[in-house]
């Protein structure tokens, strides 16, 4: 992935739009598919092993160490991973999302208790300030 563009994985993106972010972002090199490949020399495996178990993790760095498992192979696992590991939480933020009074007014709610709390501390600015 870029280091100058943005260079994030949206875990609330649907999985066609994160598929093709996977696949378009995260660079490999072309390693040819039967040879062994390293897996801590990219980025996929990394993001991997934070979203799947450690035992899968591991399982991963074995097929790419052994050759014959492609990173191709391994962005369709991390794309698995992040699809299946925050199904709940995705299709709760697009349940949230759709609701915009629901959105309003936990802002309005939060922006009341902010204006109260600065209200406190702009007082006792005053105070000591002499004004």
């Amino acid at each position: 992935m870029s280091k100058s563009r943005d260079n994030t994985l949206n875990i609330f993106d649907d999985p066609k739009a994160l598929k093709k972010r996977i696949n378009k972002e995260i660079v490999t090199d072309a390693t040819p598919l039967e040879d062994p490949k390293d897996p801590e020399a990219n980025v996929t495996h990394s993001l991997y092993r934070l979203v799947a178990s450690e035992a899968q993790a591991d399982e991963m760095a074995k097929q790419l160490q052994a050759g014959g498992y492609g990173w191709g192979h391994a962005k369709k696992a991390l794309l698995e991973a992040l699809v299946d590991g925050f199904a709940d939480e995705r299709a709760r933020f697009h349940e949230l999302m759709a609701d915009k009074a629901q959105i309003d007014e936990a802002l309005a709610k939060g922006a009341e208790k902010a204006r109260a709390v600065a209200a406190d501390v702009l007082a006792r600015v005053r105070e000591r300030a002499g004004y």
